[in-house]
């Protein structure tokens, strides 16, 4: 498995947000982005995960809720990857693929465009 500090792992998260184009970051709305070590025991390999109501499905009840939360998990991504290259490679993958669920875009045509 490739090692990596936890710190640096945030930090190609970080770098990945950034590559989000500008307009496309203003219409995110009420999203966080986490790091986690692990997914839930259930999904072992899983890289990342959206959890929220995407803007697709918002209507007029949606106010005074907690962010959606993106996921992005460490360790999964660490077995997954054989050279940091890799890991930026996935990383940024799995940030536009789960920022692409809270815009609505769903996993078959994420799969499509080549973001799966």
């Amino acid at each position: 498995m490739l090692k990596m500090t936890r710190e640096s792992f945030e930090e190609l998260v970080s770098e990945a947000l950034d590559q989000v184009p500008p307009e496309l970051a203003r219409l995110m709305d009420n999203v966080a982005v986490f790091v986690e070590d692990e997914p839930d025991p259930s999904d072992p390999e899983l890289l990342g995960l959206y959890e929220g109501t995407p803007l697709t499905e918002r209507g007029e009840w949606y106010a005074g809720v907690l962010p959606d939360r993106i996921l992005i998990y460490m360790g999964p991504t660490l077995r997954y990857c054989e050279t940091e290259r890799d890991v930026v490679h996935e990383v940024t993958v799995t940030v536009v693929h789960e920022i692409a669920h809270h815009f609505g875009i769903e996993e078959e045509r994420l799969h499509e465009l080549g973001w799966g």
